[in-house]
């Protein structure tokens, strides 16, 4: 286990190279002004509502949360680890007239337990793949803190035009699990302590041509020669179907994609297809293939006095990448052509309530080489603003698995407060 983890972050150490050619100066700057900014006009607020018919109003917003994790590792055949998080952020938007408003997004984390012994894992921490690199440990010894801006950017809106600017997620997906038109945000599905997700660093250009039609062009720059990324998308709605198509370049390949939405039967189905045309016939010296990505999934509402849903997805990659092992492949960044590591992927769940406070989801995921995930999870509202999140999720498969190379059943416990 101690041996995959370091191959873990001696490959991550090897990203983080691969994406910090920009140099972190005036970062610090950033955050102060940014947490200044918050701080004052939480403030100033603050003081002109407690005067009574003096209340203004308010052309900015201030929300976010704090909450704290405690994991809980339990892998076979080597030590169990204790770790945890402390997780505070902050979302801020002030709107400078109803055309023009910048949105902040600044999430600050304290981690500390048994992993910070590992080596890289800070700069795992810290690892931020943007063209920007907003992110910066303030501290790295046995506790790592940091802090990131995921968002940073400016929103331009006349009538049916559009434009942004800065670091925002660019959202393309139809489905609910897996993303292949998700060609600039890919997320893994066990991710479940991100919601927001990260953000790109972009400008896009959208155009408003119907009730729920538009296209949206999108820039997006890299940090290393020749993977820049720019896209159109064209969706739609007709006769109770949402579809969308794609083109464009993304990194280092063509792309070609589509994807739909709509009710049969009363059951949600949707769908995503996305193909990808190497722009090189090799990438560090070995050959690049054509590939093509799909995803199909539908869920049911069974409704009763639990609210009881069901889901399932079905994920098809023509070429999959070897992943160099489980926990890099858990760990490390995903994008739309390394969602999975095999040719077929499986996913269900079914949710239902418990109590009225009480929502619980129990999921399970199958790959080609009989690797497969199983989890359960438990949403407790606690009162108001307050949440209780457990989880469990197990990762094992059979002796010649990805998973079974490092099996491990894994606890959280999540406190949040929401304001």
């Amino acid at each position: 286990m101690h041996r995959a983890v370091s191959h873990l972050f001696a490959t991550c150490t090897k990203a983080i190279r691969l994406n910090t050619y920009l140099p972190r100066t005036k970062v610090n700057a950033v955050f102060i002004k940014a947490l200044s900014l918050s701080l004052l006009s939480l403030q100033a607020g603050s003081a002109l509502s407690a005067v009574p018919g003096l209340e203004p109003q308010k052309s900015w917003d201030l929300d976010g949360y704090i909450k704290y994790m405690a994991t809980y590792s339990i892998p076979d055949g080597t030590d169990n680890t204790f770790d945890n998080l402390i997780h505070n952020r902050l979302n801020f938007e002030y709107r400078f007239s109803s055309s023009w408003r910048v949105n902040v997004g600044l999430r600050n984390r304290a981690l500390w337990g048994d992993s910070t012994d590992f080596p890289g894992y800070a700069d795992l921490v810290a690892l931020d793949s943007g063209y920007m690199d907003l992110s910066k440990n303030w501290h790295e010894d046995d506790v790592v803190i940091n802090s990131q801006l995921d968002r940073l950017y400016l929103t331009w809106q006349q009538d049916d035009w559009g434009a942004q600017l800065g670091r925002f997620r660019i959202n393309w997906s139809m489905n609910t699990i897996w993303n292949p038109n998700d060609i600039y945000n890919a997320y893994s599905i066990y991710d479940f302590d991100y919601e927001e997700r990260a953000g790109t660093d972009a400008v896009m250009l959208s155009r408003k041509m119907g009730f729920a039609d538009g296209v949206d062009l999108v820039f997006s720059p890299a940090r290393q020669s020749g993977q820049d990324s720019a896209s159109l998308r064209y969706f739609a709605n007709q006769s109770g179907w949402d579809y969308q198509f794609i083109a464009g370049r993304a990194r280092m390949d063509y792309v070609l994609g589509a994807g739909f939405a709509t009710d049969v039967f009363d059951a949600g189905f949707r769908g995503e297809l996305t193909w990808f045309d190497p722009i090189d016939p090799e990438f560090e010296g070995e050959p690049t293939k054509k590939t093509t990505v799909a995803s199909i999934e539908s869920d049911y509402s069974f409704g009763g006095k639990r609210s009881w849903m069901g889901r399932a997805a079905w994920l098809f990659i023509s070429e999959p990448q070897d992943a160099s092992s489980a926990l890099a492949y858990l760990n490390l960044p995903l994008d739309a052509k390394t969602l999975s590591f095999t040719r077929n992927t499986w996913y269900a769940d079914v949710s239902f309530d418990l109590t009225p406070l009480n929502r619980v989801t129990l999921s399970t995921s199958y790959y080609d080489d009989h690797s497969y995930f199983i989890g359960i999870s438990s949403n407790y509202s606690l009162a108001n603003d307050w949440q209780l999140l457990t989880v469990i999720q197990s990762f094992n498969g059979s002796s010649s698995s990805l998973f079974s190379e490092a099996p491990a059943t894994l606890l959280f416990a999540n406190v949040k407060y929401s304001f």
